[in-house]
């Protein structure tokens, strides 16, 4: 013989108040997650081009040092 599921109401049990929690607040830690998260999204045809995240890092170290390289011969300091 099968045995039957119960389904579990969706209810506190007695001895829980929903006052007890406080107010419900959608989102409430989203702000704070936005502002310590590092996660760049990049565009579909540039995701292309970069096959993982060790890719990005290299192409922009190279970058980077071509824009210090141009900046010491061009004598501007930034």
């Amino acid at each position: 013989m099968k045995k039957v599921k119960l389904e579990m109401a969706d209810e506190l049990r007695p001895e829980y108040k929903r006052s007890d929690f406080g107010e419900i607040v959608r989102g409430k830690y989203a702000s704070r997650i936005k502002e310590e998260s590092n996660v760049v999204l990049l565009e579909p045809d540039i995701a292309q081009a970069f096959p993982n995240d060790e890719a990005v890092n290299k192409a922009l170290r190279y970058l980077l040092e071509i824009a210090e390289a141009s900046s010491r011969l061009t004598g501007r300091c930034t």
